[in-house]
């Protein structure tokens, strides 16, 4: 059973990953840099950390490259 701030987080990276890899990968950049996204907007620390970590997870099966965009 998810949590509702792991259903929150989860909405948000799938709207985050409808842009394609390399936007994820700009996206993530600047988040870890502090900067808020729409996608982001609302979610509390926890919730923006819990993202970003699910973000390097998924990104980290692409490699350092994007092959398909």
């Amino acid at each position: 059973m998810h949590t509702l701030e792991e259903s929150r987080v989860e909405a948000r990276i799938e709207a985050l990953c409808q842009k394609g890899c390399r936007q994820v990968r700009r996206d993530l950049a600047a988040l870890e840099a502090g900067a808020a996204l729409p996608e982001t907007q609302g979610l509390s620390p926890r919730e923006r950390a819990l993202l970003i970590a699910e973000l390097k997870q998924i990104m980290a099966v692409y490699g350092e490259t994007c092959r398909i965009d």
